[in-house]
């Protein structure tokens, strides 16, 4: 993806262009459970790793066997995810009146401090793509592993145009 942020005119869809950036195919489930429920207005995303090709792109903890930039990295990944599945299942961004919720889960080392700005390799990313007044309400919350061994999971809550 391309280090610029775009203007933030335009739809959705016309953003995630200028950024030059290539959604991949729609992560599927490693369980069973669904990827994404519409439900009263909002669309649901279940937690989103950074995965390539349904395999880890990032393993380890964060401030052990990556650094923040490493793990920022990874949050962006999980955040590319997300924005594939929403697509898969709305047919456009365009859908997406803004981010309501973000809640960011990092494995990471006792010592690590850097939480946040871990976190804004997603956030940063949905900001570029749906504009600066749609930035979600986040939560980070230290754990002490995730599942295939991955340093950073995601999960998403968008409102819907009605």
């Amino acid at each position: 993806m391309v280090n610029h942020i775009p203007e933030h005119r335009g739809s959705a869809e016309s953003r995630l262009q200028s950024l030059g950036a290539k959604l991949p195919s729609a992560p599927t489930p490693f369980g069973s459970y669904a990827e994404v429920v519409e439900a009263g207005g909002l669309l649901f995303l279940s937690g989103m790793l950074p995965v390539v090709d349904h395999e880890p792109a990032y393993v380890g903890k964060v401030g052990k066997d990556l650094d923040s930039h490493a793990a920022r990295d990874a949050a962006r990944v999980c955040a590319i995810g997300a924005i594939a599945a929403a697509r898969d299942h709305l047919g456009s961004l365009d859908r997406i009146k803004r981010v309501v919720r973000l809640s960011v889960f990092m494995a990471a080392t006792d010592d690590f401090v850097g939480h946040p700005s871990v976190a804004d390799g997603a956030s940063d990313l949905f900001r570029d793509i749906f504009g600066p007044d749609k930035m979600a309400v986040r939560s980070v919350i230290g754990v002490s592993n995730l599942p295939l061994r991955v340093p950073v999971e995601i999960e998403v809550t968008f409102e819907l145009e009605p």
